[in-house]
């Protein structure tokens, strides 16, 4: 075990370096650091004198390819920092990982208020480690803390939290090549209240866990049942925003779809029932005679920050590409179709059930317009290809 100086600078030190070279010292952002600095030194030094604090510069043998979302492995340290009534973000900082404490009329388990979003980390060959796009995941968070009467991190106090949880548990980012680590941030209203009001506090938390391969079979299709009387969202409700609420609604028809064996499960607008707006977890494109559709935003479809990167890299590679309404009858008649979203990153659809009737379609192998936008896409967020958009972010 190393001095306690070594120890209590060894994880600030990159808050310490962008406070050196911050250009602005009044900034909320620089506030936030300053106090991370304080609070996650102290932790450091005292973690020490109580013989607690460990850090291993080396894991354990790991079979990356056995971890996945079903058994989530515990990584070192979480950032955690509280909200008042006032909307200011002060009390706290990085810490190590572990349960946290609720009070039970805490609004977020009685009224559902809280949002979440979610993040890859990926290491390179030279050790340094790239997210992707993590501005458009803060973007979203606060588009979501909104809806749901919150207040919320400003863009760049969410970048930077992001950063942190990752350089704090750089140790868990698998080697290239053989996963990525998940980060998970989360916003909730933690503070009591019994009367259908917001709540009076509020956290927001940023967690970590190593992932393996999560298709192990690259671009191996999958097959979507289309759900007729359960519908995700309604126009009016949430289905814009990640609210925490909006996945268990959809979990007695997930269940039932994977026990049939399909993959996942497609939903269709509540007014119509016969407008496409997207699966479980994904955005839903579509190929025909080489113009790529995607339904358009209108309040009941999360906007995807994968989809938005998809639209902008077809764009770029002179695809048509049109956001409107899409119906089920147009899908089953598509070349082609695939769907993006945090987890599947792109994934192709070998065959859609409709009204008991199972349409399939043609493998496009390595010509295909799916794999194409999908070699594309991930070569950009595991940093093997050249990117001139601003979208990576490189920790060294």
């Amino acid at each position: 075990m190393g001095s306690t100086s070594t120890l209590a600078l060894a994880f600030p030190s990159p808050i310490a370096t962008t406070l050196r070279t911050s250009k602005n010292p009044h900034s909320s952002s620089y506030k936030l650091l300053r106090l991370c600095l304080i609070t996650t030194r102290l932790q450091a030094i005292q973690s020490h004198a109580s013989g607690g604090y460990s850090q291993a510069s080396e894991l354990p043998d790991i079979s990356w390819d056995n971890v996945g979302f079903d058994n989530p492995m515990t990584t070192d340290y979480m950032f955690t920092v509280k909200c008042s009534e006032d909307g200011n973000f002060s009390d706290g900082g990085l810490q190590s990982f572990g349960k946290i404490e609720l009070n039970p009329a805490a609004c977020v388990l009685n009224y559902g208020q809280g949002v979440i979003e979610e993040l890859k980390a990926y290491k390179k060959l030279d050790n340094s480690i790239v997210l992707f796009r993590p501005e458009e995941n803060g973007l979203r968070m606060r588009m979501g803390a909104e809806r749901m009467c919150m207040p919320a991190p400003t863009v760049e106090q969410f970048v930077e939290a992001v950063k942190l949880t990752v350089l704090a548990n750089r140790r868990w980012v698998p080697p290239p090549n053989k996963g990525f680590l998940h980060i998970k941030p989360l916003l909730m209203g933690n503070g009591p209240v019994l009367s259908l009001t917001p709540a009076p506090e509020f956290t927001f938390l940023i967690y970590a866990s190593s992932m393996g391969n999560t298709f192990k079979g690259g671009l191996e299709p999958i097959n979507l049942v289309v759900e007729n009387e359960i519908h995700r969202a309604v126009r009016g409700g949430a289905g814009t925003v990640n609210a925490i609420g909006n996945y268990a609604m959809v979990l007695k028809t997930q269940v039932e779809a994977k026990a049939d064996g399909f993959s996942d499960v497609l939903y269709l607008d509540s007014v119509h029932k016969r407008y496409v707006e997207q699966t479980s977890t994904a955005n839903i494109f579509l190929v025909k005679d080489k113009i790529i559709s995607t339904p358009a935003l209108e309040g009941t479809i999360l906007p995807g920050v994968t989809r938005k990167s998809i639209i902008e890299i077809a764009c770029s590679q002179g695809y048509q590409v049109e956001e409107r309404p899409v119906s089920i009858e147009e899908l089953l008649e598509a070349d082609e179709v695939f769907c993006t979203g945090y987890a599947v990153c792109l994934s192709p659809i070998g065959s859609i059930t409709y009204l008991g009737k199972r349409v399939s379609y043609q493998e496009t192998g390595l010509g295909g317009v799916s794999e194409q936008l999908y070699q594309a896409l991930s070569n950009i967020q595991m940093g093997l290809a050249e990117e001139n958009r601003g979208w990576i972010v490189t920790l060294k």
